[in-house]
């Protein structure tokens, strides 16, 4: 018998039934070894696989079997996923199967109905979908209720693990399944999801946070990879699609646009399509771009827009009208499509720009190729063209040559980033304190040091640390202590506990709402937020479109609005995401090298040889400290986020002793300076500095009040500085490349 034979037969007749009534003619590799973790074994299971290979079914038909063959009062099994609409629709295209096996699934988030709710909550049974925020809403409000509720939890299911590794979002689960296990006492098995992992043993390590339980990893035959890829480059004051050299001008009669948008516009027209970008400002100009094209055109207006400043309804109805089929629609996006919300069959994804990660890059390329078909995705960019006076590092095409890198880093290494670990997450350690004593009530400063600081996120957080902390929580009232020298939630911290924003560990701006309709009428609909509300009568653009404000309410934080024609660019504030080392060494390495790329398109394919032969004639890739003339010098060191940082600021921190000053950059691909003493004094001073090694913590100043997670607000400058030298820099990184430099000369 094959190892398919024993798990086809160990699966009841309704999920036997299904696999025949949908024409499956085996079972994929996923689902055997996910089945042979769970029906054989006491196992973890960490399940990796790529975008639309079966994940899903392959850890529920196992769990669906356990739960139907051993009935149990409660809950039995836990999925948590971080978007409400992998929530609202990840069960979709089971619901056949789990009708038939009578397993009720409940969702849980904040846009589910307390009607919903209350049912499930005077009979908790089957499957409970749910958000991380609104697990940790249960773990606060309804203390009491949990042991009922899944006092048989067998599975704890999480979805788009490498999301979460690393974050405080994904280590507030991992918390989260330590105080369930720890109130039910049991541990529940946890079984892990994601298309893309670099670093599956990192991974698995997250996922079994305080267990001793193994994790299986099953890994599985790399299959050859099929992609229909392209990337194209153009100039943005050149409406001429063909790029021709001498024209440079735009031509109104031609387009009133730059070919860049006009050719993304080709893309996707006729084509049920996604077109992403890397932030939110960029996804609403080019829905905007695209829309004023398709009216200049005459053709109907086909564009949707889904990002997070958008309201729930407006991205509901983008996800509904992707999933029909028989229109073509297309939705401009960020990285909220990103996931895995089924919105059926692609014909393409186009990329504007180039993402930053590789994770990004497959996740995104996964959305095309379903039902069997290759996935399908051209990348755009556009740049603007060079001045006379433009100085040297400004004519490299760095996002062109990130693509690249991207691409070959996964074609010829499989490379996917390793998950981020976070080393003091001191945000979610106050979040965490908050949370466990507004549930379990008072307790000794000993007894909560001993509970909290043992959750598998704090292992590196040490008692000091910690003391250091809570007497500051204690002197803000976050934290309150009795006259029997017990710890209580204080009244500041009853009052951040009291909104529903508490439950997120993720920042959360104060937007405001906009309205439009007629509000007199009570119809106005939700459009979606802005960070900052321009005055009555000007206008701002959301949700790819433009809008007048016609009203203002600042106490209730509301924006009455109408749409009026036209475009605008707009702006909010946000993290761009980091760059991995191994893509700035592999652009170095795509500049210096004569290798030519299949997928390239003309314009894409020589503005990268003009790259090369810039790079040729003034040694950039070879080396890394380049004079621009006079003191001014540009230093490429070809680094990833945390070690460009790294370097940068031990430079910065011995400016003087290096005659460094005026200090720029630009994202982590190149720096510039002056040099007011000369090259050859800042080699030979960089060299005596650097021989006693990069202390991260000398690199953050004293007065410096490094805030980037939701309640930094409220740590001590100390743990912050602390947690910024520790999970922010990489000094072997920065360290490696000084070395470099050096031996250069």
């Amino acid at each position: 018998m094959t190892e398919a034979d024993a798990v086809f037969r160990r699966f009841p007749e309704f999920i036997r039934e299904y696999i025949f009534a949908h024409s499956w003619e085996s079972l994929r590799a996923v689902q055997i070894a996910a089945a042979k973790t769970l029906f054989f074994s006491d196992h973890h299971l960490l399940l990796t696989s790529g975008t639309a290979s079966g994940k899903t079914e392959a850890a529920f038909f196992p769990i669906l079997t356990d739960l139907v063959e051993n009935p149990m009062p409660g809950v039995g099994a836990l999925y948590i996923a971080p978007l409400k609409s992998l929530i609202n629709d990840q069960f979709a295209r089971l619901e056949e199967v789990l009708r038939e096996s009578g397993v009720p699934v409940t969702h849980w988030h904040g846009d589910v109905g307390a009607s919903h709710k209350q049912r499930f909550l005077r009979d908790p049974a089957g499957i409970l979908q749910i958000t991380p925020e609104s697990l940790e809403a249960m773990l606060i409000r309804r203390p009491n209720d949990l042991v009922r509720i899944f006092c048989h939890l067998r599975y704890i299911v999480i979805d788009e693990v490498h999301t979460l590794t690393g974050s405080d979002r994904g280590n507030q689960i991992i918390c989260q399944i330590s105080r369930l296990s720890r109130l039910i006492g049991k541990e529940p098995r946890r079984v892990g999801l994601s298309a893309t992992v670099g670093d599956s043993a990192l991974a698995a390590a997250w996922l079994a946070g305080e267990s001793k339980t193994p994790v299986d990893c099953p890994r599985f035959d790399e299959q050859k990879i099929h992609w229909r890829l392209g990337l194209e480059h153009f100039f943005i004051a050149n409406a001429d699609a063909e790029q021709s050299e001498g024209n440079r001008v735009l031509t109104p009669e031609k387009s009133p646009v730059d070919a860049g948008y006009s050719y993304m516009y080709d893309c996707v027209r006729d084509k049920k399509a996604l077109l992403f970008s890397n932030s939110r400002e960029e996804t609403e100009f080019v829905t905007a771009t695209l829309r004023q094209i398709a009216k200049m055109r005459g053709e109907p207006d086909i564009f949707l827009i889904h990002h997070g400043n958008l309201s729930a309804a407006l991205r509901e109805d983008a996800e509904e009208k992707m999933r029909q089929n028989e229109h073509r629609f297309v939705t401009c996006a960020t990285v909220t499509m990103e996931l895995g919300v089924d919105i059926g069959r692609l014909d393409r994804v186009v990329q504007n720009g180039a993402p930053h990660a590789v994770t990004s890059f497959l996740q995104r390329l996964g959305r095309s190729g379903r039902r069997g078909q290759v996935p399908e995705m051209m990348m755009v960019f556009r740049e603007e063209d060079a001045l006379p006076n433009t100085p040297l590092p400004k004519l490299i095409a760095w996002e062109l040559l990130r693509a690249v890198a991207i691409v070959q880093l996964y074609l010829e290494d499989r490379f996917i980033e390793p998950p981020r670990q976070k080393r003091l997450p001191f945000s979610l350690l106050f979040h965490q304190t908050l949370s466990i004593l507004a549930s379990s009530g008072a307790m000794s400063a000993a007894d909560l040091a001993a509970r909290v600081l043992s959750m598998p996120p704090f292992l590196a957080v040490t008692k000091e640390d910690y003391r250091t902390l809570i007497l500051s929580m204690l002197q803000a009232d976050f934290l309150q202590m009795t006259e029997e020298k017990e710890l209580l939630v204080g009244l500041a911290g009853e009052k951040l506990l009291d909104s529903f924003r508490f439950f997120a560990v993720f920042s959360d701006s104060e937007d405001y709402t906009v309205r439009a309709g007629e509000r007199d009428k009570g119809s106005a609909e939700e459009i979606g937020t802005i960070t900052t509300p321009p005055p009555v009568g000007e206008r701002f653009a959301l949700a790819g479109r433009v809008w007048e404000v016609e009203e203002l309410d600042v106490r209730r934080k509301l924006v009455y609005a109408h749409a009026v024609e036209g475009k605008m660019e707009v702006s909010w504030p946000g993290d761009y995401g980091e760059v991995h080392t191994r893509i700035l060494e592999k652009m170095r390495e795509i500049l210096i090298s004569d290798t030519e790329y299949p997928y390239l398109k003309p314009n894409a394919a020589r503005r990268l040889s003009l790259c090369r032969h810039l790079a040729a004639n003034t040694g950039v890739g070879k080396k890394m400290l380049i004079s621009l003339g006079g003191t001014t010098y540009a230093l490429f060191p070809f680094l990833g986020t945390r070690g460009f940082r790294t370097l940068r600021r031990f430079l910065t921190a011995h400016a003087r002793e290096l005659g460094v000053s005026g200090l720029e950059f630009e994202g982590c691909d190149y720096m510039t300076f002056h040099l007011e003493k000369g090259r050859e004094v800042f080699l030979s001073a960089l060299a005596e500095i650097a021989a006693g090694g990069i202390e991260p913590e000398r690199l953050v100043a004293p007065s410096e009040l490094p805030i980037f997670d939701k309640y930094d607000p409220f740590i001590p400058g100390e743990l912050l500085r602390r947690a910024y030298a520790v999970d922010r820099l990489a000094p072997r990184e920065a360290m490696a490349r000084i070395e470099e430099l050096l031996r250069q000369g």
